[in-house]
């Protein structure tokens, strides 16, 4: 009888090292250039909304953890789903806070995206809560989501291991993070770039008009800057037409939409279809 393949929590147990896992896998696309889609997730978190993101082709799911309120168990039953799934997971922190980070990590999420990237200093202390000594100060917490509930046998290889999984994901939303653009990209260990049009344009004088001169000008100064350091950018574009013109200037991740604009804007479609002859009373 032919031997079975071992899975990835097999290859641990063995060898204390997994196979590349789902953050190693994203840096891995980008690195080779590739133009990676997220989903994001809002408020609807659930396997369901993992299988469905799968389904549609999306390459990553984003968590917006900022604004949105999920349970833990809500949110590590997702993440764990998308992992194993092949859907790697990225998500705000709240606040630059060691014990916020660590749960996140813990539950399985590989990228962690700082909301008001400002400076050096920021990017370095996220540098630190998600990495292992001698190269940060993350605690050791094996055995959770992040090593697929398996306790890898050697602790150093593991280790090694989880440094390469995780991703720094700067987010550029203020005038001041704009203004220091070049020093926050160029800090060692930045993974990715993302600029948030929607407090940027506020920022720059034009509430939600992603397009605007004023706007776009700059975001597009931080797209070189990345190009010139050679760190992926990515952005939430105001179309498919905008997110074409960014590619073709390099630009290479985009957290795309949410499940309710999703949801609203299919329903929309789907009524107005029927109003062609069904009108309303």
């Amino acid at each position: 009888m032919a031997k079975l393949p071992k899975s990835n929590a097999q290859k641990t147990a063995s060898t204390g090292v997994a196979a590349p896992g789902p953050g190693r896998q994203l840096k891995e696309q980008l690195k080779a250039g590739a133009v990676l889609v997220g989903g994001i997730g809002t408020e609807y978190l659930r396997p369901s909304l993992v299988k469905l993101y799968k389904q549609a082709g999306f390459d990553f799911l984003y968590i917006e953890y900022e604004h949105c309120l999920f349970s833990m168990t809500t949110l590590a039953d997702t993440v764990l789903c998308a992992r194993d799934n092949g859907l790697p997971v990225i998500a705000k922190t709240p606040q630059l806070e060691r014990a916020e980070v660590a749960k996140l990590l813990e539950c399985g999420i590989v990228g962690i995206q700082l909301p008001r990237t400002e400076s050096r200093a920021d990017v370095e202390t996220l540098r630190s809560y998600l990495k292992f000594p001698p190269h940060g100060t993350r605690a050791i917490a094996p055995g959770y989501g992040s090593s697929g509930y398996v306790q890898p046998p050697n602790w150093g290889a593991w280790m090694r291991e989880q440094d390469e999984e995780t991703c720094l994901v700067v987010h550029i939303e203020t005038r001041r993070g704009y203004e220091n653009a070049e020093e926050i990209i160029s800090t060692p260990g930045v993974d990715m770039v993302y600029v948030g049009p929607g407090d940027f344009s506020i920022e720059m004088g034009h509430p939600g008009d992603y397009d605007h001169p004023d706007v776009a000008g700059p975001l597009r100064e931080i797209l070189a800057l990345c190009k010139k350091h050679n760190v992926p950018f990515g952005t939430t574009a105001s179309s498919p037409a905008a997110a074409e013109q960014l590619v073709a200037l390099g630009a290479q991740f985009f957290e795309t939409s949410d499940e309710l604009a999703l949801i609203l804007d299919a329903a929309r479609g789907l009524v107005g279809a029927y109003r062609q002859f069904c009108p309303a009373l």
